[in-house]
């Protein structure tokens, strides 16, 4: 099959369990292709655990769980060496971090310590363990899921760990029609992981691959760098977005592309993208958040302030 074909099937294979949400879909699956992770930010039972699990099925990912709680521990996460006595020396036990797919469920009610367990591997692809760094799998990718109503008991993440999260989305309620959807397929249909993978891994990771062959005109990139500025220089804000932030945007729109059947970056992916890859990586004054400015409307001034470029069509 074609990288089209590819991406058409995972999409697909993805709306046999998920009801609507298309542009949820294309967004996690972006993030896959390119190398970066999710934080899935709602309110209990609108799918984020299906969704994350459709994605592994339908690219035949080996899927892992973590369940943070407030007594986890990093060991929990990472692994622990247990001492064999026939073999006179220890052997590493992975910890389930160790896949291709993992869901790090409710990660904001564990503490900080085990949440930083995460951010060598969503980082470096690897981990440490007793001095030996030990490679992940291929691909690797987090989806974190958070409940943004619930704050007791909660451990808020850390701007080292949000920065690290390529996006962050909200799925939201379905609409009634697509909810009597679900009520519909819920009486026959087999979960995500029963299912047929669409493609394999090794297709994933052609595509994943591809994704870096994207062209990005030298004046999309300016204008990336431009809107990341806006955000550093904007009154309200008191922290704008790193350039790890501007790189996430490049390779986001690049993998959008891809996903669009197109071989080049617009300024469009650039400002559909954008609100996705900033928001989280924006920290407001204090007495701007008192005025009743958001983030939202921080990012709206930045696009409408920015210059958006024109392509030359020898760029594409």
């Amino acid at each position: 099959m074609s990288h089209k074909e590819n991406i058409d099937a995972i999409l697909t294979s993805i709306e046999q369990t998920i009801v609507g949400k298309r542009d949820i879909s294309e967004l996690s699956l972006t993030a896959l292709l390119a190398g970066g992770h999710v934080l899935l930010e709602d309110v209990p039972g609108v799918g984020k655990t299906v969704m994350v699990k459709s994605l592994a099925a339908a690219i035949g990912a080996d899927f892992k769980r973590i369940q943070f709680t407030p007594d986890l521990l990093p060991s929990d996460v990472l692994g622990v060496s247990i001492y064999n006595p026939k073999q006179m020396e220890f052997e590493f036990r992975p910890g389930p971090i160790v896949g291709n797919i993992i869901l790090a469920d409710e990660i904001n009610r564990t503490s900080p310590k085990t949440q930083s367990a995460l951010l060598e591997g969503m980082e470096e692809a690897s981990i440490t363990i007793d001095g030996k760094t030990l490679q992940l799998p291929k691909p690797f990718f987090v989806m974190a899921t958070q409940n943004p109503i619930e704050y007791e008991g909660t451990y808020p993440l850390p701007e080292a760990q949000m920065d690290r999260f390529l996006f962050k989305l909200k799925m939201g309620y379905p609409t009634r029609n697509e909810e009597i959807e679900v009520l519909s397929r819920s009486e026959s249909q087999l979960p995500p992981e029963l299912t047929a993978p669409a493609i394999t891994l090794e297709d994933l990771r052609e595509l994943q691959v591809v994704v870096t062959t994207i062209i990005v005109d030298a004046t999309v990139k300016s204008y990336i760098v431009d809107c990341a500025n806006a955000t550093r220089d904007h009154a309200s804000v008191y922290l704008g977005v790193s350039p790890r932030g501007s790189l996430g945007l490049m390779k986001a729109c690049q993998a959008f592309a891809l996903i669009k059947g197109r071989n080049y970056v617009t300024p469009d992916d650039v400002q559909y993208l954008l609100p996705y890859v900033f928001s989280h990586r924006i920290i407001l004054h204090p007495d701007a958040e008192y005025s009743g400015h958001t983030i939202e409307n921080v990012l709206v001034d930045v696009l409408e302030k920015v210059r958006v470029p024109v392509l030359r069509t020898n760029s594409v």
